[in-house]
């Protein structure tokens, strides 16, 4: 299997995702900022111009960081990063979808309509008008992860799940464009740092 990588987030959780169910994807690099990914040649690998697209060894090509990480927990289920039985599943689910919601969306809209408008505008609608409203948006969530956290290790529960890798790629994120945690965020900052610590946070993804 081979991984079309760039810089940036989704990348990242997809290759630490990997990392973690110890599994090898060769990387093909895209140009994000030099707009490759905006050709006609790489259209025609993903429409929606976005990466990472996973590509199988039968030539079919996945998209979606969260298509993608549900192909490879199916295909490579131990450790179980999505849930080992239905209701654990459930539960990373929701967390995971939760971590989109109220976080990233908000996040990766706020970011292209101010810091990353220059590279942008002109390739997706940029929300220029709604950006501050947007990055308050995403420390609202924030507070919100910070509240339901709690004593818990990681965000669903007492095992790392894809809900820790996505919020953890876009807390990263948001750190390098202007929208780091509250320093009153002591339980996130302390779950940053068990992610962070672990040896797939390492991988290159700037």
């Amino acid at each position: 299997m081979k991984l079309y990588n760039s810089i940036g987030p989704n990348p990242r959780l997809v290759k630490m995702f990997a990392a973690e169910k110890g599994i090898k994807l060769d990387l093909v690099e895209v140009d994000i900022i030099a707009g490759e990914n905006r050709q006609p040649a790489w259209q025609a690998i993903n429409p929606t111009s976005t990466t990472p697209v996973l590509e199988l060894d039968s030539g079919l090509r996945i998209a979606e960081t969260a298509a993608i990480c549900e192909y490879l927990e199916d295909r490579f289920p131990d450790p179980a990063l999505i849930g080992a039985t239905p209701e654990a599943r459930a539960v990373t689910r929701m967390w995971w979808r939760r971590t989109d919601l109220i976080v990233v969306q908000p996040m990766t809209t706020g970011f292209r309509g101010a810091e990353g408008l220059p590279l942008f505008q002109g390739r997706v609608r940029c929300l220029p008008q709604a950006a501050d409203d947007l990055k308050q948006a995403t420390q609202e969530g924030l507070a919100w992860f910070e509240a339901q956290l709690g004593d818990k290790p990681y965000i669903a529960g007492d095992a790392l799940t894809v809900a820790d890798l996505q919020l953890f790629c876009f807390v990263e994120f948001g750190d390098k464009v202007g929208q780091g945690l509250n320093p009153a965020h002591l339980r996130l900052a302390a779950w940053r740092e068990r992610i962070a610590a672990r040896p797939s946070a390492a991988l290159p993804w700037l």
